[in-house]
Protein backbone atom coordinates (compact mmCIF):
# COMPACT_ATOMS: atom_id res chain seq x y z
CA UNK A 1 0.00 0.00 0.00
CA UNK A 2 1.61 3.25 -1.18
CA UNK A 3 1.75 6.61 0.59
CA UNK A 4 1.61 9.64 -1.69
CA UNK A 5 2.09 13.05 -0.07
CA UNK A 6 1.08 15.90 -2.37
CA UNK A 7 2.05 19.53 -1.66
CA UNK A 8 1.36 19.08 2.04
CA UNK A 9 1.33 22.33 4.04
CA UNK A 10 0.59 23.17 7.65
CA UNK A 11 0.47 26.77 8.89
CA UNK A 12 0.12 27.88 12.50
CA UNK A 13 -0.64 31.61 12.49
CA UNK A 14 2.51 33.31 11.17
CA UNK A 15 4.55 30.07 11.22
CA UNK A 16 4.69 27.55 8.38
CA UNK A 17 5.55 24.23 10.02
CA UNK A 18 5.39 22.19 6.78
CA UNK A 19 5.84 23.96 3.48
CA UNK A 20 4.38 22.22 0.41
CA UNK A 21 6.28 18.92 0.60
CA UNK A 22 5.66 16.02 -1.78
CA UNK A 23 7.01 12.45 -1.72
CA UNK A 24 6.00 8.80 -2.07
CA UNK A 25 6.67 5.69 0.00
CA UNK A 26 6.09 2.36 -1.72
CA UNK A 27 4.93 -0.94 -0.28
CA UNK A 28 7.82 -3.01 1.06
CA UNK A 29 9.93 0.11 1.58
CA UNK A 30 11.25 1.37 4.92
CA UNK A 31 11.64 5.12 4.69
CA UNK A 32 13.58 7.10 7.30
CA UNK A 33 12.30 10.61 7.96
CA UNK A 34 15.05 12.82 9.40
CA UNK A 35 15.33 16.41 10.51
CA UNK A 36 16.36 18.58 13.46
CA UNK A 37 13.92 19.38 16.26
CA UNK A 38 11.16 21.64 14.98
CA UNK A 39 11.77 20.74 11.33
CA UNK A 40 8.20 19.47 10.79
CA UNK A 41 8.65 15.69 11.07
CA UNK A 42 6.00 14.99 13.70
CA UNK A 43 3.55 17.45 12.10
CA UNK A 44 3.96 15.67 8.76
CA UNK A 45 3.39 12.25 10.30
CA UNK A 46 0.29 13.46 12.13
CA UNK A 47 -1.16 14.74 8.83
CA UNK A 48 -0.39 11.43 7.08
CA UNK A 49 -2.24 9.51 9.80
CA UNK A 50 -5.25 11.84 9.67
CA UNK A 51 -4.67 12.93 13.27
CA UNK A 52 -4.18 16.49 12.05
CA UNK A 53 -5.77 18.23 9.06
CA UNK A 54 -3.39 19.98 6.63
CA UNK A 55 -3.79 23.64 5.73
CA UNK A 56 -3.48 22.59 2.09
CA UNK A 57 -2.37 19.61 0.05
CA UNK A 58 -3.42 16.00 0.45
CA UNK A 59 -2.30 12.52 1.45
CA UNK A 60 -3.27 9.53 -0.69
CA UNK A 61 -3.07 6.02 0.72
CA UNK A 62 -3.22 3.52 -2.12
CA UNK A 63 -4.75 6.25 -4.29
CA UNK A 64 -7.50 7.15 -1.79
CA UNK A 65 -7.60 10.74 -0.51
CA UNK A 66 -7.30 11.33 3.23
CA UNK A 67 -9.43 14.46 2.81
CA UNK A 68 -12.30 12.50 1.25
CA UNK A 69 -12.21 9.15 3.06
CA UNK A 70 -10.17 9.57 6.24
CA UNK A 71 -12.24 7.07 8.26
CA UNK A 72 -11.63 4.37 5.67
CA UNK A 73 -7.90 5.09 5.42
CA UNK A 74 -7.15 5.43 9.13
CA UNK A 75 -8.16 1.80 9.69
CA UNK A 76 -5.21 0.79 7.53
CA UNK A 77 -2.62 2.84 9.43
CA UNK A 78 -0.71 1.91 12.59
CA UNK A 79 0.84 4.87 14.40
CA UNK A 80 3.34 5.11 17.26
CA UNK A 81 3.41 8.79 18.34
CA UNK A 82 6.54 10.42 19.68
CA UNK A 83 5.19 10.76 23.24
CA UNK A 84 3.64 7.24 23.21
CA UNK A 85 0.42 8.00 25.14
CA UNK A 86 -0.63 4.98 27.22
CA UNK A 87 -3.21 4.28 29.93
CA UNK A 88 -0.76 3.71 32.77
CA UNK A 89 -3.30 2.21 35.20
CA UNK A 90 -4.20 -0.61 32.80
CA UNK A 91 -2.37 -3.96 32.72
CA UNK A 92 -0.62 -4.68 29.41
CA UNK A 93 -3.04 -7.46 28.36
CA UNK A 94 -6.13 -5.42 29.21
CA UNK A 95 -4.77 -2.39 27.36
CA UNK A 96 -4.02 -4.36 24.19
CA UNK A 97 -7.50 -5.94 24.34
CA UNK A 98 -8.99 -2.45 24.66
CA UNK A 99 -7.01 -1.22 21.63
CA UNK A 100 -7.98 -4.32 19.62
CA UNK A 101 -11.67 -3.74 20.34
CA UNK A 102 -11.35 -0.07 19.40
CA UNK A 103 -9.88 -1.14 16.07
CA UNK A 104 -12.76 -3.50 15.41
CA UNK A 105 -10.84 -6.78 15.56
CA UNK A 106 -13.33 -9.62 15.74
CA UNK A 107 -13.81 -11.35 19.12
CA UNK A 108 -12.78 -14.61 17.51
CA UNK A 109 -9.38 -13.15 16.52
CA UNK A 110 -8.61 -10.90 19.49
CA UNK A 111 -6.83 -13.46 21.69
CA UNK A 112 -4.65 -14.74 18.85
CA UNK A 113 -3.70 -11.20 17.81
CA UNK A 114 -2.84 -10.16 21.36
CA UNK A 115 -0.70 -13.27 21.81
CA UNK A 116 1.08 -12.52 18.53
CA UNK A 117 1.89 -8.94 19.59
CA UNK A 118 3.06 -10.06 23.05
CA UNK A 119 5.54 -12.48 21.47
CA UNK A 120 6.55 -10.16 18.63
CA UNK A 121 7.33 -7.25 20.95
CA UNK A 122 8.96 -9.31 23.72
CA UNK A 123 6.34 -8.57 26.37
CA UNK A 124 5.67 -12.08 27.65
CA UNK A 125 7.30 -11.55 31.05
CA UNK A 126 5.59 -8.17 31.54
CA UNK A 127 2.10 -8.87 30.18
CA UNK A 128 0.35 -9.04 33.57
CA UNK A 129 1.93 -5.85 34.94
CA UNK A 130 0.33 -2.44 34.91
CA UNK A 131 1.90 -0.18 32.28
CA UNK A 132 2.89 2.26 35.06
CA UNK A 133 5.15 -0.46 36.50
CA UNK A 134 7.10 -0.91 33.25
CA UNK A 135 10.42 0.67 32.34
CA UNK A 136 10.49 3.22 29.54
CA UNK A 137 11.84 0.60 27.14
CA UNK A 138 8.97 -1.80 27.84
CA UNK A 139 6.42 1.00 27.58
CA UNK A 140 7.85 1.66 24.12
CA UNK A 141 7.28 -2.00 23.26
CA UNK A 142 3.66 -1.70 24.40
CA UNK A 143 3.34 1.33 22.10
CA UNK A 144 4.69 -0.72 19.20
CA UNK A 145 2.26 -3.54 20.00
CA UNK A 146 -0.73 -1.17 19.97
CA UNK A 147 0.43 0.32 16.65
CA UNK A 148 0.62 -3.13 15.04
CA UNK A 149 -2.22 -5.04 16.69
CA UNK A 150 -4.69 -4.26 13.91
CA UNK A 151 -2.23 -5.66 11.33
CA UNK A 152 -2.10 -2.29 9.48
CA UNK A 153 -0.79 -2.09 5.93
CA UNK A 154 0.91 1.24 6.66
CA UNK A 155 3.05 1.76 9.77
CA UNK A 156 4.26 5.17 10.97
CA UNK A 157 6.75 5.14 13.86
CA UNK A 158 7.87 8.37 15.52
CA UNK A 159 11.10 7.71 17.49
CA UNK A 160 10.37 3.95 17.87
CA UNK A 161 13.61 3.10 19.71
CA UNK A 162 13.47 5.98 22.20
CA UNK A 163 14.45 4.78 25.68
CA UNK A 164 15.52 1.29 24.61
CA UNK A 165 18.81 -0.31 25.63
CA UNK A 166 21.25 -1.52 22.89
CA UNK A 167 19.89 -5.09 22.92
CA UNK A 168 16.30 -3.88 22.67
CA UNK A 169 17.25 -1.50 19.84
CA UNK A 170 18.65 -4.41 17.82
CA UNK A 171 15.48 -6.44 18.47
CA UNK A 172 13.19 -3.59 17.40
CA UNK A 173 15.40 -2.87 14.39
CA UNK A 174 15.07 -6.48 13.26
CA UNK A 175 11.32 -6.34 13.87
CA UNK A 176 10.98 -3.20 11.74
CA UNK A 177 13.03 -4.78 8.93
CA UNK A 178 10.82 -7.86 9.09
CA UNK A 179 7.67 -5.74 8.90
CA UNK A 180 9.13 -3.69 6.07
CA UNK A 181 9.13 -6.67 3.74
CA UNK A 182 5.33 -6.78 3.75
CA UNK A 183 4.18 -3.32 4.86
CA UNK A 184 4.82 0.32 4.05
CA UNK A 185 6.93 1.69 6.90
CA UNK A 186 7.87 5.28 7.64
CA UNK A 187 9.95 6.02 10.73
CA UNK A 188 11.32 9.16 12.27
CA UNK A 189 14.41 9.07 14.48
CA UNK A 190 17.45 11.04 15.56
CA UNK A 191 19.62 7.93 15.77
CA UNK A 192 21.43 8.02 12.42
CA UNK A 193 23.02 4.60 12.87
CA UNK A 194 19.50 3.16 13.12
CA UNK A 195 18.58 4.77 9.82
CA UNK A 196 21.62 3.31 8.06
CA UNK A 197 20.93 -0.15 9.49
CA UNK A 198 17.18 -0.16 8.87
CA UNK A 199 16.03 2.14 6.09
CA UNK A 200 15.99 1.62 2.33
CA UNK A 201 15.56 5.34 1.70
CA UNK A 202 15.91 8.62 3.56
CA UNK A 203 14.04 11.92 3.45
CA UNK A 204 15.55 14.90 5.25
CA UNK A 205 13.34 17.83 6.18
CA UNK A 206 14.57 21.21 7.41
CA UNK A 207 12.40 24.21 8.34
CA UNK A 208 9.36 22.51 6.83
CA UNK A 209 10.98 21.86 3.45
CA UNK A 210 12.42 18.64 2.00
CA UNK A 211 16.16 19.06 1.42
CA UNK A 212 17.20 15.48 0.50
CA UNK A 213 15.73 12.23 -0.82
CA UNK A 214 17.72 9.09 -1.56
CA UNK A 215 19.36 5.95 -0.24
CA UNK A 216 21.96 6.35 2.53
CA UNK A 217 24.72 5.49 0.04
CA UNK A 218 23.53 7.94 -2.63
CA UNK A 219 23.22 10.80 -0.12
CA UNK A 220 26.76 10.18 1.14
CA UNK A 221 28.05 10.06 -2.42
CA UNK A 222 26.31 13.31 -3.40
CA UNK A 223 27.79 15.03 -0.36
CA UNK A 224 31.33 13.73 -0.94
CA UNK A 225 32.96 16.32 -3.20
CA UNK A 226 36.67 15.58 -2.70
CA UNK A 227 38.63 12.47 -1.77
CA UNK A 228 39.57 12.31 1.93
CA UNK A 229 42.29 9.96 3.18
CA UNK A 230 43.19 8.95 6.72
CA UNK A 231 46.96 8.40 6.72
CA UNK A 232 49.47 7.34 9.37
CA UNK A 233 53.23 7.52 8.83
CA UNK A 234 55.70 6.15 11.38
CA UNK A 235 58.32 8.88 11.38
CA UNK A 236 58.00 10.45 14.82
CA UNK A 237 61.32 12.34 14.70
CA UNK A 238 60.30 14.24 11.57
CA UNK A 239 56.61 14.94 12.21
CA UNK A 240 56.73 18.56 11.02
CA UNK A 241 58.83 17.63 7.98
CA UNK A 242 56.37 14.88 7.03
CA UNK A 243 53.40 17.22 7.22
CA UNK A 244 55.14 19.92 5.15
CA UNK A 245 56.07 17.38 2.49
CA UNK A 246 52.50 16.13 2.27
CA UNK A 247 51.19 19.70 1.97
CA UNK A 248 53.49 20.30 -1.01
CA UNK A 249 51.99 17.45 -3.05
CA UNK A 250 50.22 18.85 -6.11
CA UNK A 251 47.03 16.85 -5.47
CA UNK A 252 46.60 17.86 -1.81
CA UNK A 253 44.13 20.63 -0.95
CA UNK A 254 44.23 20.47 2.85
CA UNK A 255 45.88 18.42 5.57
CA UNK A 256 45.06 18.25 9.28
CA UNK A 257 46.54 16.31 12.19
CA UNK A 258 44.50 13.47 13.61
CA UNK A 259 44.06 14.23 17.32
CA UNK A 260 45.66 11.69 19.63
CA UNK A 261 47.37 9.82 16.80
CA UNK A 262 51.07 10.51 16.36
CA UNK A 263 51.96 10.53 12.69
CA UNK A 264 48.27 10.56 11.75
CA UNK A 265 46.83 12.97 9.18
CA UNK A 266 43.58 13.59 7.38
CA UNK A 267 44.31 14.58 3.77
CA UNK A 268 41.73 16.19 1.51
CA UNK A 269 42.53 16.07 -2.20
CA UNK A 270 41.77 18.74 -4.74
CA UNK A 271 38.55 18.38 -6.74
CA UNK A 272 38.82 15.56 -9.26
CA UNK A 273 42.23 14.42 -7.94
CA UNK A 274 43.40 11.45 -5.88
CA UNK A 275 46.41 11.61 -3.56
CA UNK A 276 46.84 7.87 -2.91
CA UNK A 277 49.66 7.31 -5.40
CA UNK A 278 51.44 10.56 -4.52
CA UNK A 279 51.39 9.82 -0.78
CA UNK A 280 52.68 6.28 -1.36
CA UNK A 281 55.49 7.45 -3.66
CA UNK A 282 56.49 10.17 -1.19
CA UNK A 283 56.82 7.61 1.59
CA UNK A 284 58.90 5.28 -0.63
CA UNK A 285 61.16 8.15 -1.68
CA UNK A 286 61.85 9.22 1.92
CA UNK A 287 61.87 5.68 3.34
CA UNK A 288 58.97 6.51 5.66
CA UNK A 289 56.84 3.64 6.94
CA UNK A 290 53.25 4.07 5.77
CA UNK A 291 51.13 2.05 8.21
CA UNK A 292 47.68 3.30 7.27
CA UNK A 293 45.92 4.84 4.27
CA UNK A 294 42.12 4.63 4.44
CA UNK A 295 39.69 6.44 2.12
CA UNK A 296 37.06 8.11 4.33
CA UNK A 297 33.44 8.19 3.22
CA UNK A 298 31.17 11.05 4.15
CA UNK A 299 29.05 9.85 7.06
CA UNK A 300 25.29 10.24 7.26
CA UNK A 301 25.92 12.58 10.18
CA UNK A 302 28.05 14.80 7.90
CA UNK A 303 25.26 14.85 5.30
CA UNK A 304 22.66 15.68 7.94
CA UNK A 305 24.71 18.56 9.34
CA UNK A 306 25.50 19.94 5.91
CA UNK A 307 21.81 20.06 4.97
CA UNK A 308 20.30 21.25 8.24
CA UNK A 309 22.77 23.64 9.90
Amino acid sequence: MEISVQNLTKVYGPQTAVDGISFEVKKGEIMGFLGPNGAGKTTTMKMITGYMAPTSGDVLIDGVSMREKSDQIMKKIGYLPENNPLYLDMPVLKYLRFIAELQGISKRSVNDQIKKMINLCGLNNEKHKKIAELSKGYRQRVGLAQAMIGDPEVLLLDEPTSGLDPNQIIEIRNLIKQLGSEKTVMLSTHILSEVEATCDRILIINKGTLVADGTPASLRQQSQVNEVLQVRIEESDEQVKVKLALEELETVLKITDLPGRKGGFKIESKSGDSSKKEVFNLCVKNKWILTEMIPLETSLEDVFRELTV
